[in-house]
């Protein structure tokens, strides 16, 4: 009887807070309440809050951070990444400009030994209170109707569309993910402080004959930015 009641007050909980996740009440970003807190709230014991936050972070509702609480992730709409962070960002109805800071020809030896001469793009993401939000070094191919491209510009100011005019179609590729601190340079970009902890992507995307398309390196605000991977049945 204990364990039933305990069960109904925590799906009680898990069905309040998703309302006011999904409804908007609890907007994408904001912090929870802490454990006492919601324990106080709805008169319930923290066992029973913990079990509650751990089922909304199994719905991707929330994030739990040891000794940091909870944040809302859930914004309603999924990111579509295949046309840029920052496309995918404008289309989930988020408020973003994008700053292109240079576009000059050549990339990093390493790259320009494995895929001949390139053209390296370089853009910043701001979000709608003018904070940068990412920071990308894309490197493309510096042959054929992209030779000219830093004289050129982008097409509609959107690498994306840039390439497709080109006739580059991505159809594979990989991706690295991890975190590392901030640059003195890529800080000062960022308007962060050196050193403080920001998502890394990697994203390398090839043709059917495995020509390169893009690699592109974002910075990425963790407080705006989650991956999530699916796999196996659900």
């Amino acid at each position: 009887m204990t364990a039933d009641v305990g069960f109904g007050k925590r799906s009680r909980l898990v069905a309040d807070l998703t309302e006011r996740i999904c409804s908007g009440l609890l907007v994408h970003g904001e912090r929870l309440p802490g454990e006492n807190t919601l324990a106080q709230r709805y008169r319930v014991s923290r066992g029973t809050v913990r079990g509650a936050l751990s089922k909304l972070q199994r719905r991707n509702l929330i994030a739990t951070e040891t000794g940091v609480d909870s944040f809302v992730t859930f914004d309603g709409v999924p990111l579509d990444r295949t046309g840029g962070w920052a496309r995918a960002l404008a289309a989930a109805g988020a408020d973003v400009r994008v700053e292109v800071l240079g576009i000059e020809a050549g990339g990093s030896p390493e790259l320009t030994k494995r895929y001949g001469r390139l053209v390296t793009v370089r853009r910043l993401c701001r979000g709608g209170a003018g904070r940068p939000v990412s920071l990308e070094t894309a490197t493309v191919p510096g042959t054929g109707l992209l030779a000219d491209l830093p004289s050129r510009g982008l097409v509609r100011g959107s690498l994306t569309a840039t390439l497709q005019a080109a006739g580059l179609h991505p159809v594979g590729g990989e991706q690295w993910i991890c975190v590392l601190p901030l640059d003195a340079a890529a800080a000062r970009l960022l308007e962060r402080r050196p050193g403080e902890m920001f998502l890394h992507a990697t994203r390398t995307t090839l043709t059917a004959d495995g020509e390169l398309v893009e690699r592109v390196e974002s910075l990425l605000d963790p407080a705006r930015f989650r991956f999530h991977l699916a796999f196996g049945r659900r």
